[in-house]
């Protein structure tokens, strides 16, 4: 893997929350996968794309655009470990062979298309650096939360093989090597967003788009009140005061979102509010245990004694009961559907 500048999140990946992820990919894709076709309509793939995935995660959207792009190809990018290789099994799987998956730092990983023989095997070699999920970190190397307040992050947490970064200066950055920047909540973690956004333009043609997805604020999220519901049982921590610090919010207001894209070089840039539910489990008890081996709600439940994390759970399962439908536990999920164009 090439150079990290954002350490505290290869750190969350490639500990217990990327492990979480992988090991409940299907789960995971099941919260966010209501998003996915407004996501890639507002991109646009063509037959003969060049993709680039940002933050891929397990890989879902990779396939997907891969699939779109059937004469082209796809690259997914991500600093966790784990994950890739779930997306790489998932490719398996799903016989889809125009895909790359890479484990790299998107705000300055020397992009490539894949269109070379020696990349474009679905093992891929090296990809990005966010998601959305309140249990990443930011550069403060605190647990970013959906709590009002961010958590340290657990030592036991953090990645004892993380690979060590290279030496030396980075590949210069091939210009105009893909058509198309996509990501589903890859975005909000950035020590330096505009430095990762100038780095993906890089490696954007000339006229090449970008759609992603950011969260928006947690009030607009039904999830906002099933953590509120928790606060009480459990010790918090002031939120940052630190303008703009990485985290799920880091994208949640569309001035700092033009902001940042257009301090990066890109044009015509559009922010579009965009709503879908969030399945979280089969039942309101299921959906509890799920959320509460999640990373953020893990750590916090691990500081209070057993006591107290028993109320805790108790107020999430009577939080999550509302949402319990015939089939599923879903709840509202908000988003900044954003476009943009690279001049």
């Amino acid at each position: 893997m090439h150079s990290v500048v954002n350490t505290h999140q290869a750190e969350a990946w490639n500990g217990y929350e990327g492990a979480h992820w992988a090991e409940h990919r299907d789960r995971y894709d099941a919260v966010n996968n209501a998003f996915n076709d407004r996501l890639l309509s507002a991109a646009a793939i063509g037959e003969r794309d060049r993709v680039l995935d940002v933050g891929c995660g397990n890989g879902q959207v990779t396939r997907l655009a891969a699939r779109r792009a059937r004469l082209g190809h796809a690259v997914g990018i991500d600093l966790s470990a784990p994950m890739l290789r779930q997306a790489r099994a998932g490719a398996a799987e799903e016989g889809v062979a125009n895909v790359t998956f890479e484990q790299g730092d998107a705000q300055i990983h020397p992009f490539r298309s894949g269109d070379s023989p020696s990349s474009a095997s679905s093992g891929g070699s090296t990809g990005s650096s966010g998601r959305l999920s309140p249990g990443s970190t930011g550069s403060s190397g605190r647990l970013s939360t959906g709590f009002p307040g961010d958590l340290p992050v657990a030592p036991g947490d953090l990645s004892r093989d993380l690979p060590a970064p290279l030496s030396g200066d980075l590949p210069a950055v091939p210009l105009g090597d893909f058509d198309v920047a996509v990501s589903r909540f890859g975005i909000m973690f950035f020590a330096d967003p505009v430095a990762a956004f100038a780095n993906i333009g890089r490696a954007l043609r000339p006229g090449g788009r970008l759609a992603m997805l950011s969260m928006r604020s947690l009030a607009d999220h039904d999830l906002g009140g099933v953590f509120a519901a928790m606060a009480e049982h459990l010790p918090l921590r002031p939120a940052s005061t630190e303008p703009n610090a990485p985290g799920p919010e880091s994208l949640a207001d569309p001035a700092r979102i033009h902001e940042v894209l257009t301090g990066a070089g890109f044009e015509k840039v559009t922010s579009t509010p965009v709503d879908a539910p969030q399945t979280w489990g089969r039942g309101t008890e299921d959906a509890a245990a799920f959320l509460g081996g999640w990373g953020p709600v893990r750590f916090a439940l691990d500081q209070v004694d057993e006591a107290a994390a028993a109320r805790a759970l108790g107020a999430l399962t009577e939080a999550l009961r509302p949402f319990e439908e015939a089939d599923a536990v879903r709840l509202r999920g908000a988003a900044w559907l954003i476009t943009a164009t690279r001049p």
